[in-house]
This record gives C-alpha cells, sequence and structure tokens, in this order.
C-alpha cells in the first residue's frame, strides 16, 4: 500500500518554545494557510491545496500534537490552548515570510483559525470556518441528549490519566470510528489515507487529548472573555457547515454572526469531512472568501 503524501515541498519550521512545526508548501500567491481538523492530518487538505495552488501559495502544517509536527508534554491549560496553536499558525506564516494571509480551518482547525482571527486580525485577512462552532457556542448547544453526538469532547476533557488510557487501550477503534462514522466510508478516506491518519494518531494519544481538554477549560475561558470585551472577527468570514442546527435547535449562522458581522454562513449537504468529499465545494467557497 502506497503511503499518501500531500503535493508539495514539506519541511519543519520553529514556532515557539522549542516546538516545531511540520508544514507542505505548494504553489505561488498570496498566501492561504489551511489548518487540518480530527481526527486528520494536513494531508486531509490534498485536493483542495492542488485547486488553490494554481493562484496562491497554500501553506499547509501539521498542528502542533499532530502529524509529523512536536508533541510536547501538556505541562498546563496553554500548552494545547488554540490561543497557544494560533500563535504556533502566525509564527509558522512569519517565518515563510507572510505578515499577512489568508487562513482556513476545519473541525479543531477551524477552532485554532477563530482564535487567531480574534488575537491577530492584523495578520488574518480573510477567515474561513469548516464544520464547527466556536468553543464557548459548541457548549453551550451541546446539553442534553444532543451531547450524545459528542460523548468525545466529554470523554477527553476529564483531569489527565483516565482519558489517555481509554483511547490509547483501543486507538484504532477510538479514531478508526470517526473516520467511518464522519468521513463518509472508503471513496472519501481511501484505505491508504485512513491508515495514514490512524498511524498519526495512536502515537499522538496525549496531545490530542490535552488539545479536546483545553477545549473545556483554557479555551472556553479565552472565549467568554473575547465576548465580554465585545472582541468580534474583523475580517471578512465564510463558514461552511452541515445542518446541525435542525437537529440540535440552534442557529448556527446566528451564533456565527454575534462573532463574525461580515459573514457568508452556507449550509452543505457534503459531510463532515467536507474537504475530502467536496473538495470543488470548499475550493469555490475559499475563492469566492479570497474575492471579497
Amino acid at each position: 500500500m502506497t503511503t499518501p503524501t500531500l503535493p508539495g515541498s514539506t519541511t519543519r519550521v520553529p514556532v515557539s518554545d522549542g516546538v516545531a512545526l511540520s508544514v507542505t508548501v505548494l504553489g505561488e500567491g498570496s498566501p492561504v494557510v489551511l489548518l487540518h481538523g480530527f481526527p486528520q492530518t494536513s494531508l486531509m487538505w490534498r485536493h483542495v491545496a492542488r485547486g488553490l495552488a494554481t493562484d496562491h501559495t497554500v501553506i499547509c502544517p501539521d498542528l502542533r500534537g499532530y502529524g509529523a509536527s512536536d508533541k510536547p508534554a501538556e505541562s498546563g491549560p496553554d500548552t494545547y490552548s488554540k490561543r497557544t496553536m494560533a500563535s504556533d499558525v502566525v509564527a509558522l506564516a512569519r517565518h515563510l515570510g507572510h505578515d499577512r494571509f489568508a487562513l482556513v480551518g476545519h473541525d479543531r482547525g477551524a477552532l485554532v483559525a477563530f482564535r487567531a482571527g480574534l488575537d491577530a486580525p492584523d495578520a488574518v485577512t480573510h477567515l474561513g470556518i469548516l464544520d464547527v462552532l466556536p468553543t464557548l457556542d459548541m457548549w453551550d448547544v451541546l446539553s442534553g441528549a444532543g451531547a450524545a453526538v459528542a460523548f468525545h469532547l466529554y470523554l477527553m476533557a476529564q483531569p489527565p490519566g483516565l482519558p489517555e488510557q481509554m483511547v490509547a487501550a483501543s486507538a484504532d477503534a477510538f479514531f478508526g470510528w470517526f473516520l467511518d462514522t464522519w468521513g463518509g466510508g472508503p471513496d472519501v478516506v481511501a484505505p491508504e489515507v485512513r491508515t495514514a491518519y490512524l498511524d498519526a494518531c495512536r502515537s499522538a494519544v496525549p496531545s490530542i487529548v490535552a488539545d479536546y481538554r483545553a477545549s473545556a477549560g483554557v479555551d472556553a475561558e479565552h472565549d467568554r472573555a473575547s465576548r465580554a470585551a465585545g472582541e468580534q472577527l474583523r475580517m471578512p468570514v465564510t463558514v461552511l457547515q452541515q445542518d446541525w442546527g435542525a437537529a440540535l435547535g440552534y442557529d448556527a449562522a446566528a451564533l456565527w454572526r454575534a462573532w463574525a458581522p461580515d459573514l457568508d454562513h452556507r449550509t452543505v449537504a457534503a459531510g463532515h469531512f467536507m474537504a475530502e468529499s467536496a473538495p470543488g465545494t470548499v475550493v469555490d467557497a475559499v475563492r469566492a472568501l479570497l474575492a471579497r
């Protein structure tokens, strides 16, 4: 079985506190940074990156704690906070020569992108979000029976020790469930891609759990402080989402509009792994975003 790769040139870039990110760069033109989700790596952008690279410099890092990037031990709540991970991304772009760049994120990467948009508005020119809610809003809507769809959020939010042991004890089954249930099947996530994701997750259980633990603590605190201060995303924002709200009883567009006055919110028929199942839709949406 051939190991899949992203097209382009891959290198490692130091970003902060001795942490280096693995990043693949392809194309030429104005920069677009793509941040992957869970349980994936930058490989998830293999189709979208090609589509954008015809006239953009496309930058695809593995987030801190994922893939081939460094996985520092969790030394406190900030090690894997989205604020720290957003700072990584800004430092990465600057190292590559880009003080200003468009930023698109999926799932966990979208939460990092959201925080980067709030914390570094002079660096992020356009913001694209794929299939997630801001952390604070996510916790607000996932209550009662609706919380069942997000059991992993509650599991990995627990104090260090038990969640790491439970996930590591059945890592392939745990991560494979999301790949198979959310991924859309082998036509979307081919067997060799699935294997690459599982290999990457298996070796990153502590850092992945720490990432999710941060969302239940420090990330929600940061969102709450931003909301209290009236902070909003000052750049054009495009959000692509499945129709979660109809099932869980909330208005996703309204939740996003509270953070993003210049918002294009689209409900799409693609599954959660939309960059892999509907890359053309994502490429078209990103190009429309960049034109705003």
